[in-house]
């Protein structure tokens, strides 16, 4: 598979990663026994980076992630997560400096490796600045613990402050045809400070896949309580998707493949992670990432589903709030 860099200190990935939260929470009851044949597929079919977080089924999809990938004779790397806590209590966000390091000591643990390749900040905690958070997480690439920062789900401003601190390897935050207002703010911001893009959610949660069945959406924690898969929105956007398949059929490439092509034509700097649990998914997404979608194929899908198409705010679901609750993932 083609290769990326994800921000200016030397991180080199697979052009397409794959997201492994789904393998614990979120969609659906999972098989781990599945889920560890899809990380080595993924693998054996070139993909390198492979992303996990500390929260996910909390602490489970480390240890599977870390079992999936160990001893396979390709070079792999691992992001993960800290800052996200889910507890018996609810979800809270801690991005206290002094709990850094028990984080990343806890999933190196559960990772089953010495060295964690991109670690990020889940969430920047509204009671610390994020410039002490990113203090204490330099500290650990300076004692060889971890060797690429990287931040999730922040402002303009917030990615600003933390790259000041330490180099940023990559920002990780929702994009995809079905979500694009990133494209105002985020994005651009992490072009001029030189900082990697990590679409999470790059196949709008599986409705651009042209797949998904209500049964689907019911079984879904996350897709539940998305306004884009309730009432009348998700009627709109399952009309866009039958836009979507008519220009993925003349292109001779499914909907999730011209989804996928769509958002690796944004640039170089430019990494998404699908996930799936199916092994013919991910020889999909990987022949996607294989492709390149040309400037005919981009214009006739501009057309067929321009960004006001789509409709529903996933902000009022994925929200942060001062109390110090998450939204998911």
């Amino acid at each position: 598979m083609r290769q990326r860099h994800l921000g200016s200190d030397g991180l080199v990935t697979s052009a397409l990663g794959m997201g492994c939260m789904g393998l614990s929470q979120g969609y659906g009851p999972a098989d781990d026994d599945e889920s560890i044949r899809a990380v080595r597929r993924a693998a054996e079919l070139g993909v390198t980076m492979f992303d996990t977080a500390m929260s996910y089924g909390q602490g489970h999809n480390e240890r599977l992630v870390g079992r999936a990938l160990a001893g396979l004779p390709w070079q792999v790397q691992v992001a993960t997560k800290f800052g996200i806590v889910r507890g018996p209590g609810g979800v809270h966000v801690d991005g206290r400096p002094e709990h850094v390091r028990g984080y990343c000591e806890a999933s190196l643990a559960r990772l089953g490796v010495e060295v964690i390749d991109l670690y990020y900040l889940h969430r920047v905690d509204p009671q610390v600045p994020v410039a002490d958070t990113i203090g204490a997480m330099a500290q650990l690439v300076a004692e060889g613990k971890v060797r690429h920062l990287g931040v999730s789900e922040v402002t303009p401003a917030q990615l600003a402050r933390a790259a000041a601190v330490h180099p940023i390897s990559a920002v990780q935050f929702e994009w995809s045809l079905l979500w694009r207002e990133p494209e105002d703010d985020i994005v651009p911001a992490a072009r001029r400070l030189g900082v990697g893009i990590v679409p999470y959610s790059p196949l709008g949660r599986g409705m651009l896949t042209a797949s998904l069945t209500r049964d689907d959406i019911d079984r879904s924690d996350f897709r539940r309580g998305d306004p884009r898969f309730q009432g009348g929105d998700l009627d709109t956007n399952l009309a866009r998707v039958a836009a979507l398949r008519r220009v993925a059929g003349g292109l001779g490439i499914t909907p999730a493949q011209l989804a996928l092509a769509w958002l690796l034509a944004q640039g170089p700097d430019v990494v998404p992670v699908p996930g799936t649990r199916r092994l013919d998914r991910i020889e999909q997404n990987v022949a996607a990432a294989g492709g390149q979608l040309s400037e005919a194929g981009l214009r006739a899908l501009d057309d067929a589903v321009p960004r006001a198409a789509w409709v529903g705010d996933r902000r009022s679901f994925a929200a942060v709030s001062t109390s110090r609750r998450a939204g998911p993932a």
